[in-house]
């Protein structure tokens, strides 16, 4: 089965003003699909910075951040795509990327970028990156198929027209119940 836990890549974006604004862009990147498969393709959609559902999603996976570790440390049957969600900064602005395979480490993590930047030029896709704990937005992985966890992506849903929600979640197993 293919590893769906890599497809949204959620950004900040930071202009002159300091205002920022979230951009969620799904990715294929390789390893995720299967040749031959039909998912829908790469999106942006951008959600302001002071956005409260999006705040409180980051709220949520940080509150339920240790679980989600004890989950990835044992690896239940059933499950795989263990990632997360991390901010990158450099003098360009700060994108929320993400990270997957990701270890811990004894002063926080470290863990391969999943997809490419658009922002930021101190990060590439496929490279491994050191992180602190409070650099991470969110978290996600796959559960008897289903996605558990990557909050900031149902709230992306929200603004998204209703039958590319449905193909996302028919494709890779999103369930939002928010």
């Amino acid at each position: 089965m293919p590893d769906p836990g890599g497809i949204f890549n959620e950004r900040i974006r930071e202009n002159e003003m300091k205002s920022a604004l979230f951009a969620a862009v799904c990715v294929l990147a390789a390893g995720f699909c299967l040749a031959g498969d039909e998912k829908i393709g790469d999106q942006v959609v951008y959600v302001n910075d002071q956005d409260k559902a999006m705040n409180a999603a980051i709220a949520k996976a940080q509150a339920t951040l240790d679980t989600f570790l004890q989950v990835a440390e044992s690896k239940p049957s059933g499950t795989l795509g263990y990632k997360l969600k991390v901010r990158f900064e450099d003098e360009n602005g700060a994108e929320h990327i993400w990270v997957t395979p990701f270890k811990r480490e004894k002063t926080g993590f470290v863990g391969v970028v999943a997809n490419d930047p658009e922002v930021v030029e101190s990060v590439e896709a496929g490279k491994s990156y050191s992180f602190s704990r409070a650099q991470i937005s969110d978290w996600g992985y796959v559960k008897d198929g289903k996605q558990v966890g990557s909050y900031t992506v149902c709230v992306i849903f929200k603004s998204m027209p209703a039958d590319q929600v449905k193909r996302y979640k028919d494709d890779y197993g999103f369930e939002c119940n928010d």
